[in-house]
């Protein structure tokens, strides 16, 4: 079955509405009647999508991108391919938000409607709930959710419009599930937040324009997420988290991360937008990674380490910023040394009769 998806279209809408309605120029008039039906990255972009482009940065991917049209600066226009419409505007970013805005009228409001009342209770009627589910007292399964056989719903969880959940799940109490596609044998412990807008802001001197997330967030089978975690639904991709993956409680997973199989990531970490772990990737507590950054297969990130930089398979990497691990050990190892020197040199003080003079 095909998941219907969580958030409301609206259109299609020509090129020339959407200029007009964000503040950008068609470069040639004559695209103007172009119909687009959604809005995509530049690498998923088909024929009807509209995508972005911010700067030369992502020149390859504008180069083969199959959009039908990009918001671009004026200055970039000789990095647009052939048979893409291009509207230009001052902030790409900022209007491609808006655009979102306008694609997806409803994205910005509750997901589950007001007007619409659960079962008395607390399971909607329109719910697909299968046989041997445990359902806690005070849990709201909410429309159109599907949950699968033999999965519990601690008391108090909330389970959100359309999420589908695997067999053998655990939702512990107070956990909320929004915007969500989870296998099978996934643990969610208490107070886990998934599938909750990402911190996507487009800024500019006139303020901060918030940007609708209308991604998903998908868990594969067997994973386990940590009290008080939380995982934000994607930007226009999917957060996906890898089978067998493992995360800590307190940890924080932003828009349109992916994480591979089997990740272990320990506590008080933080993992920036659209930052890419391979499989077996481990993070130690208090660890973090910028946005977009990839970490290979197997890497190892120390306890309290920071990474900036792509790191390669199988590394292993510590301090801040983040290098390779033994680079790092000796940096720590030389400090020290310079520490305990410093302090014997005050007290052998010339003054003190019998201490050495520097250098002699």
């Amino acid at each position: 079955m095909k998941h219907p998806g969580f958030f409301e279209r609206g259109g299609p809408l020509s090129l020339q509405v959407i200029a007009d309605a964000v503040g950008a120029e068609l470069a040639l008039a004559s695209d103007g009647p172009t119909e687009i039906d959604d809005l995509r990255s530049l690498t998923d972009a088909t024929r009807t999508h509209l995508s972005f482009c911010t700067g030369p940065r992502y020149a390859g991917e504008l180069a083969a991108t199959n959009a039908a049209a990009c918001l671009i600066r004026r200055r970039d226009m000789n990095l647009m391919p052939a048979g893409a419409a291009a509207l230009t505007t001052d902030s790409p970013h900022r209007a491609f938000a808006m655009a979102v805005s306008l694609l997806y009228p409803t994205a910005l409001e509750p997901s589950a409607s007001a007007s619409t009342k659960p079962a008395g209770d607390l399971v909607h009627r329109t719910a697909q709930i299968a046989e041997g589910v445990t359902i806690g007292a005070g849990a709201i399964v909410d429309r159109e959710a599907r949950i699968g056989p033999g999965t519990t719903i601690a008391a108090g969880a909330v389970i959100g419009y359309r999420v589908f959940l695997g067999r053998d799940c655990y939702v512990g109490p107070g956990a909320s599930v929004m915007h969500a596609l989870i296998g099978d044998r996934v643990t969610l412990h208490a107070g886990a937040r998934i599938g909750q807008d990402g911190f996507g802001y487009a800024m500019s001197a006139e303020g901060h324009f918030k940007i609708p997330q209308v991604g998903r967030v998908i868990i594969d089978d067997d994973v386990e997420i940590g009290s008080n975690s939380t995982v934000d639904r994607g930007f226009l991709t999917d957060t996906r988290i890898g089978a067998g993956t493992k995360i800590d409680n307190l940890v924080q997973i932003a828009h349109n991360v992916v994480i591979g199989r089997h990740c272990i990531i320990v506590s008080q970490s933080g993992i920036a937008g659209s930052a890419q772990l391979g499989d077996f990737v481990i993070m130690g507590a208090q660890s973090g990674i910028v946005e977009h950054v990839k970490i290979g297969d197997g890497a190892l990130i120390a306890g309290m380490a920071h990474v900036k930089d792509h790191v390669p398979a199988g590394a292993r990497m510590g301090g801040t910023p983040a290098r390779p691990f033994n680079d790092w050990a000796r940096e720590v190892a030389a400090i020290k040394r310079l520490s305990k020197n410093g302090r014997g040199d005050k007290t052998a003080s010339p003054a003190g009769g019998g201490g050495r003079l520097p250098g002699k």
